[in-house]
Parts: C-alpha cells; sequence; structure tokens
C-alpha cells in the first residue's frame, strides 16, 4: 500500500513539468488525491486535490491557471501538469492519498526552477 512520486527535477523558468502519483495496494477510485508542497523553511501548502472519480478539483490561489491535476483510474495514476513555472514554485512535492480510513503519503519529488 503506497504512492510513489515522479516527475520531479531542475527546470527554467517559464518551463513545464508534469508529476506522477502512482498509487499501489488499495482500490485508487475510491482516495481523493491531494498534491502538497514545501519549500525550505516555509509551511507546507496544499497545491490541488481531486476526487476520486476525478469530477471535482481545487486549486491553491498560486497556481490557479497554471497547473492542472488529473487522474487515470484505470493506471492508478494522478498527475500534476505544471506550467509557467515560477522560481518561486521550487519545493518538494508530494501526493497524498486519503480514504477508508488511509492517510497516504509518498517520499516527495523535488521541483526546481531556476535559470
Amino acid at each position: 500500500v503506497q504512492v510513489v512520486e515522479s516527475g520531479g527535477g531542475l527546470v527554467q523558468p517559464g518551463g513545464s513539468l508534469r508529476l506522477s502519483c502512482a498509487a499501489s495496494g488499495f482500490t485508487f477510485s475510491r482516495y481523493v488525491l491531494t498534491w502538497y508542497r514545501q519549500a525550505p523553511g516555509k509551511e507546507r501548502e496544499l497545491v490541488a486535490y481531486i476526487t476520486g472519480s476525478g469530477e471535482t478539483a481545487n486549486y491553491a490561489s498560486s497556481v490557479m491557471g497554471r497547473f492542472t491535476i488529473s487522474r487515470d483510474n484505470e493506471k492508478n495514476t494522478a498527475y500534476l501538469q505544471m506550467n509557467s513555472l515560477k522560481p518561486e514554485d521550487t519545493a518538494l512535492y508530494w501526493c497524498n492519498a486519503w480514504g477508508e480510513g488511509r492517510d497516504l503519503r509518498g517520499q516527495g519529488t523535488q521541483v526546481t526552477v531556476s535559470s
């Protein structure tokens, strides 16, 4: 029972990355999936979340219009498409799956936006 993130890296300002969150060991479609981030010296920030069915998604105001959360329940994977990246998006990003009495967090993937 786990979630594993991938897709982080170094990107220039204005660039794009797509993060993935691969789930295993549980019924993925029954879980709300949330992406969080935390930069050094800053508090954790909820970036976006999506309901189990994928019908509803919400975003932090800081990423609205630039990031898109999605999920493919057939592949047990969620995604965070990040466009128009800014240096202030630099952080450790992780996914969290919540449901059926469980709260699962991955190890995270580092995103660095720098020229």
